[in-house]
């Protein structure tokens, strides 16, 4: 994972990452009993920039979650983005960790896409999420070919992650669609590039009294503000809830965003390019339509608010 890994001998490092993940000990005094999330991560951030990467290589600490009795931290280094675990006394550092076992709802490269006449396709995100974005750029151009032949819409994954700004953005995109739906497009395709809510509301011409109301009156019937103020509702004592598709993620085992559902069935679309995504997409077809004979870009978009092209197409906010 990490290419500039100082710890001696690298090739002890590289072959552990490869065989087991690259489990080190990090040997920073006694530790008695659980840390917290945040603590650490603190920790492991801490220990890994003195230790693992050669100098002026900075690592730091993105988001930080539960996952299968560990903490899972998502870090940068450098210009990269990864995945690695923590042991929840502190002590124990995962630099990589292997799957045996799929999770219950996850995706499988493997698995055919179940057929209809008109696919439903549904793009499950973060609104801030950097991964969550990339997808919605691939997802733009794929809507704009298929629209009318799939039915296709951006649903949102049940708590957050990125602060309180991301309920606001999720309720405003969960409202347009709802009620301007022929606006969100135009809406999304500005926010995705530009990350400036109030000048892509003006340039959809979304109506601003009806967007309100729609914001306060599904702010109230799913306590989405009274549970984000209440720090006992949170999932894992960490994520604010959002449940306004609680009921779609329960249904379809959600656990990150993005997840992409197509009848019924969560599918992996990899790489995350326009052309990947219509492709899979045109699998889910009884009958093919005119529509999928025509090319779409293979560039993989950039994570994150922004234009251009980017390289990884993996990741997950989870």
């Amino acid at each position: 994972m990490f290419k500039k890994i100082l710890l001696i001998p690298i090739a002890i490092v590289v072959a552990g990452a490869i065989i087991a993940g690259a489990i080190i000990y990090i040997n920073q005094g006694k530790v008695s009993g659980s840390l917290s999330p945040q603590n650490a991560a603190e920790k492991a951030i801490d220990y890994i920039n003195k230790n693992l990467v050669a100098e002026g290589v900075n690592v730091s600490l993105i988001t930080v979650s539960e996952e299968s009795g560990v903490y899972k931290i998502h870090i940068q280094v450098g210009e990269q983005e990864y995945d690695s675990y923590v042991s929840k006394d502190g002590k124990l550092l995962f630099i990589e960790a292997i799957k045996i076992e799929p999770s219950p709802g996850e995706e499988s490269d493997s698995e055919e896409v179940t057929k209809s006449d008109k696919p439903d396709v549904k793009l499950f995100v973060m609104s801030y999420c950097p991964y969550g974005l990339q997808a919605q750029k691939m997802f733009l151009p794929v809507y704009d070919l298929l629209k009318g032949k799939a039915e296709m819409g951006v649903y949102f994954v049940n708590y957050i992650m990125h602060e309180k700004q991301e309920i606001d953005e999720n309720l405003r995109q969960y409202c347009i669609q709802k009620e301007q739906e022929s606006k969100y497009y135009d809406y999304l395709n500005c926010f995705v590039i530009d990350g400036d809510f109030e000048k892509c509301l003006s340039e959809a011409n979304i109506d601003r009294t009806k967007l309100a109301t729609c914001v306060s009156e599904t702010d109230k019937e799913y306590n989405i503000t009274a549970q984000y103020n209440d720090k006992s509702t949170w999932l894992n004592g960490m994520f604010p809830k959002f449940d306004v598709h609680t009921d779609l993620n329960e249904k379809y085992g959600i656990q990150g965003s993005p997840t992409i559902v197509i009848n019924d069935q969560v599918v992996n679309v990899s790489p995350r390019s326009p052309e990947k995504f219509k492709e899979v997409i045109c699998q889910a077809f009884n009958s093919l339509p005119e529509e999928c004979s025509q090319v779409l870009s293979d560039d993989i978009a950039s994570t994150g608010i922004g234009g251009g092209t980017g390289s990884s197409s993996g990741g997950t906010c989870d």
